[in-house]
C-alpha cells in the first residue's frame, strides 16, 4: 500500500536567487501545502532581510554555507543567473540537500553531467522547473499525441516570438553575455528542447544559427555602450530519432511577435497549440485539432487538467505542480521525469546548437544514457 504523503510533515525549503525566485518560487512554495519556507538567500544581507520580512520567512542569509548547513532545510530552490548554477548546485548536492533548479541547467553539458553523478552519489532528488509539462493545454496535447491523434509527425513548426528584449535602450545585464549564460537559447530554447523531447522523443541531430540582433547596450554604471555577444534570436532544425523534422524560430526581440505556437502536421491529422500573450508566457494557451483534412476545431481542455488556482503571474501555478512533482520524488524516493536527467538532455541539445552555429554543420546528438555513462 502506498504511503499517505499528505500526512508527512511539510518539508523545509530555502530560496536562493531572489529575482525570479521572489516573483515565482516564493509564492509557489508559500502556497504549496507540503513545503514551508525556512530561509531566503541574497548576497546583500540587508536585501535578504527585507525580502524575508516581506514574505514572512524566518531566516535571511547572505552565504550559501549558512543555507546548506541549516538543519531545518531539506530542499533548496536555485534560480540565480546561469553562470552561478554549477558551483552553487554542487555545494547544495554535496551537503545532501534536494535541489529545485531553474533552467538552463548549467553553462555546459560536462557540468550538468557532473551534477547528475553527484546527485546519484548523494542519493538526493533534483528536478528542473520545466513548467510546460504541467500546463493544462500542453498536457492535453501530450494525451492526444499518445492516442495517435495525428499519426506519424511529418513536420513540427515552433515559433516563439516575443518582444521582451526588443527595446535597444534596455540596459546591459548578464542576459547579454554568452559567458554568463545569457541569450534566448538558454532562456527559451532550453524549455523548447525539453518539451520537444517530452512530446516527440529524442533528437537525432541539430542544425542551428544563433543571431545577435542588438550588438550593444548601455552599461548602467559607466553610461557607455557595452558589447552584447549572447544570441537573442535562434533558428533551429531538429531531426527526430523517431522520424519527422522540427523547425524552431525563437526571438526575444520581435516587436508585436505572434507569441508562442506549436504546429504538428502528421499523416492522420494536425494539432495546433498557441498563445499570442506577449507579457505572460503561460497564460492564454489554446488547442486546436483536425483529422483527415477537416477544418481546425477548438479542443476543450478537461476540467481535471485545469489549475486549482491561477495567479496574475501565469508561471506560479505550473511551478506549484513542478514542486508537487519534486516533493513526491523526495518522499517516495523515486526519480521520475522531469528530473536532472532531463535537464542534462536539454543542456546537451543547447551545446549541440552552439557547436552547429560555430561550425555551420549538422551536429549529431549522443544517446543520453550513453553520455551519462561515460567516464
Amino acid at each position: 500500500m502506498q504511503a499517505d504523503l499528505t500526512s508527512q510533515p511539510a518539508m523545509g525549503v530555502a530560496v536562493v536567487g531572489t529575482g525570479f525566485g521572489q516573483k515565482v518560487h516564493i509564492p509557489a512554495f508559500r502556497d504549496y501545502p507540503r513545503t514551508r519556507l525556512i530561509a531566503v538567500y541574497n548576497r546583500d544581507l540587508a536585501k535578504a532581510r527585507e525580502i524575508a520580512t516581506t514574505h514572512n520567512i524566518p531566516h535571511a542569509f547572505n552565504t550559501l554555507s549558512e543555507i546548506v548547513t541549516h538543519p531545518d532545510i531539506q530542499g533548496i530552490s536555485l534560480s540565480t543567473p546561469p553562470f552561478l548554477h554549477y558551483e552553487m548546485a554542487k555545494a547544495i548536492l554535496q551537503a545532501g540537500k534536494h535541489l529545485f533548479l531553474e533552467k538552463p541547467t548549467t553553462l555546459k553539458t560536462t557540468e550538468a553531467r557532473q551534477l547528475y553523478q553527484l546527485m546519484q552519489e548523494q542519493g538526493v532528488q533534483v528536478t528542473l522547473n520545466f513548467e510546460f509539462r504541467f500546463v493544462p493545454a500542453w498536457m492535453q496535447l501530450k494525451t492526444l499525441l499518445s492516442e495517435n491523434y495525428i499519426g506519424q509527425p511529418r513536420l513540427i513548426n515552433i515559433d516563439w516570438l516575443i518582444p521582451g528584449r526588443a527595446d535597444p535602450n534596455l540596459p546591459w545585464s548578464w542576459h547579454g553575455s554568452k559567458a554568463l549564460g545569457g541569450g534566448s537559447l538558454g532562456a527559451l530554447a532550453s524549455h523548447t528542447f525539453d518539451y520537444i523531447t517530452w512530446l516527440f522523443g529524442p533528437v537525432q541531430r541539430v542544425w542551428a544559427q544563433l543571431i545577435t540582433t542588438i550588438s550593444a547596450r548601455r552599461d548602467s554604471e559607466s553610461g557607455h555602450a557595452k558589447p552584447v555577444d549572447a544570441d537573442d534570436t535562434c533558428v533551429l532544425i531538429l531531426e527526430l530519432a523517431a522520424g519527422g523534422t522540427c523547425q524552431v524560430n525563437i526571438s526575444a526581440t520581435a516587436y508585436a511577435g505572434r507569441g508562442h505556437w506549436l504546429e504538428i502536421y502528421g499523416d492522420l491529422g494536425t494539432l495546433v497549440l498557441g498563445s499570442n500573450n506577449l507579457k505572460d508566457y503561460i497564460h492564454g494557451f489554446q488547442l486546436w485539432g483536425s483529422q483527415t483534412g477537416a477544418s481546425l476545431q477548438t479542443i476543450e481542455i478537461p476540467n481535471w487538467l485545469q489549475f486549482e488556482q491561477t495567479y496574475p503571474d501565469g508561471r506560479i501555478a505550473p511551478t506549484i505542480r513542478v514542486i508537487d512533482h519534486w516533493v513526491k520524488m523526495i518522499q517516495q524516493k523515486q526519480t521520475t521525469a522531469p528530473s536532472l536527467k532531463e535537464g542534462v538532455y536539454s543542456q546537451l541539445l543547447m551545446d549541440a546548437a552552439h557547436q552547429s552555429n560555430q561550425t555551420g554543420t549538422w551536429v549529431e546528438v549522443p544517446n543520453l544514457d550513453d553520455f551519462l555513462g561515460r567516464d
